[in-house]
């Protein structure tokens, strides 16, 4: 899936996402106070921790966000009922993916250079208690990789990325079978 992320005309930026079902969406930004945009953090975060249900994964696999608008492309024909299941089905990632997000955001916006690992960890064990997924490294890399995005955000004021295949949520079967009149196939 390709991710464009540029300025809109009003200042905050916008994630043009080229889906590969041929469904163009944008993903508005609110984000006008930060020199990095919050979906771009987003997006080099779930990358690095491999986050399959977070805010791209799920948008690959279909899922709508109340915010989007659609710009071309035609949905597939129960698009809402799938974007309901996905959403649900990753309503926990999600929840991880904006609380670690944030942390690594506001890590590259400031330029703090305190650990960074320990400062996810503990903003990891808020919602989850359980051991922590990913290593220091990975969180080494989310840092990294948003700091090069956002190097190259600043020089051109566009960004056009990929989101690999692989980390594309898997969306859950519709529940139920549903049948013809009267329950005949």
């Amino acid at each position: 899936m390709l991710v464009v992320f540029a300025h809109s005309s009003t200042g905050p930026t916008v994630a043009t996402v080229h889906r590969a079902d041929g469904v163009v969406m944008q993903l508005p930004g609110h984000d006008r106070k930060y020199r990095v945009p919050h979906s771009l953090a987003h997006f080099a975060t779930e990358r690095a921790l491999d986050m399959a249900g977070g805010v791209f994964g799920s948008i690959a696999a279909g899922a709508v966000f109340a915010t989007m608008r659609l710009v071309s492309g035609r949905p597939r024909h129960d698009a809402s009922a799938r974007s309901r299941r996905i959403l649900e089905a990753n309503r926990q990632t999600l929840g991880l993916a904006e609380v670690l997000a944030g942390v690594i955001h506001q890590v590259v916006e400031t330029g703090d250079t305190a650990p960074v690992a320990p400062m996810v960890r503990n903003a990891y064990a808020v919602l989850d208690p359980g051991g922590f997924p990913w290593s220091d490294e990975q969180v080494g890399a989310a840092v990294r990789d948003l700091t090069e995005l956002t190097a190259e955000w600043e020089a051109q004021g566009t960004l056009r990325v990929t989101w690999p295949d692989h980390l594309i949520a898997a969306p859950p079967p519709p529940r139920g079978i549903r049948r013809g009149r009267r329950g005949r196939t």
